[in-house]
């Protein structure tokens, strides 16, 4: 397996730079789990599915992160194919559970907007640990089959993948078989988890708009805006990536562009969640002060 194919002086800084990106994102993502579980006034729907999307994030980036942080100090590291497939799926695993959770988090932005009187009703603690549940068990269903496809090819020749993990292109770049069956089912499978939640979200913000515009005044308009801009700038920093790389065809499209887009969201986009979220969250930020509080009283 390449990663990245620089200087090594370039490498060095890289491996810096992606270390303390990875520790941050580790940090910041448990440091929401942890106050979503501990602090009662962040016992809301709302943050309930923030804390999935975290522990979603903590299983993408390290799942991947460690091997890519080992590349940049060798000039390439060995895997085997079982282990290759492994990598893959948690990879889908965690995309997949990402993209369906954006989604059921903007259903929630939507229902608690234009529906406030029935939102406690609807959003229950019942309703958010079937919806959660829901939607782990397709992330971790959803890309079986195309693991299956992938073990059923042979692989000849060239044994070197041109990345920095075991994606989807760069395996089948490796196969001598026909992959023509595992490209029309991963296609399919990318247009129904990709797009559909984006669909929804677009249609849950389609309302959520329409519903800030009939509002009287612009201070209304401007808090009930400001709960829902930190998710629509993750969902189109994630989705936009997304769609880029598996959705729109490849033809043409070099493994090195495909590397650095991956790092939006492998790197960026786990890194940015807890601080989009979190800095621009009264909330949050009033639990971590009550947290510290206490634990220095104790101290």
């Amino acid at each position: 397996m390449i990663g990245f194919e620089e200087p090594w002086a370039f490498k060095t800084f890289l491996f810096v730079v992606f270390l303390i990106t990875y520790i941050f994102t580790i940090t910041g993502n448990f440091l929401i789990i942890t106050l979503v579980f501990a602090c009662k006034q962040l016992n809301s729907p709302m943050y309930f599915f923030l804390s999935n999307l975290a522990a979603c994030e903590i299983l993408l980036t390290t799942n991947i992160t460690p091997n890519m942080l080992y590349l940049l100090l060798v000039d390439h590291s060995l895997i085997s194919i079982s282990e290759c497939l492994a990598q893959f799926y948690f990879f889908g695993t965690a995309a997949t559970t990402e993209c369906l959770l954006l989604a059921v988090m903007a259903y929630d932005r939507y229902l608690a907007i234009c529906s406030p009187l029935h939102y406690t009703s609807i959003m229950d603690q019942k309703c958010c640990a079937c919806l959660s549940l829901c939607v782990w068990m397709v992330g971790l269903m959803a890309t079986v089959g195309t693991i299956i496809l992938m073990a059923k090819l042979q692989f000849c020749g060239t044994t070197v993948i041109n990345h920095y993990f075991c994606d989807r292109e760069p395996i089948l770049s490796l196969a001598c078989s026909d992959t023509t069956e595992v490209r029309v089912e991963a296609l399919v499978f990318s247009f129904f988890i990709t797009l559909w939640p984006f669909v929804a979200i677009i249609w849950s913000y389609v309302r959520i708009i329409i519903a800030i515009l009939k509002m009287t005044t612009l201070n209304d308009r401007y808090k009930t805006f400001s709960t829902c801009s930190s998710h629509l700038i993750v969902v189109c920093m994630y989705y936009g990536t997304l769609i880029i790389m598996y959705v729109v065809p490849s033809n043409g499209q070099s493994f090195n562009i495909n590397k650095l887009l991956s790092l939006l969201y492998i790197v960026v986009t786990p890194l940015l969640n807890p601080i989009i979220y979190s800095l621009r969250n009264l909330e949050l930020r009033n639990a971590l002060k009550k947290c510290i509080t206490k634990i220095s009283i104790n101290i």
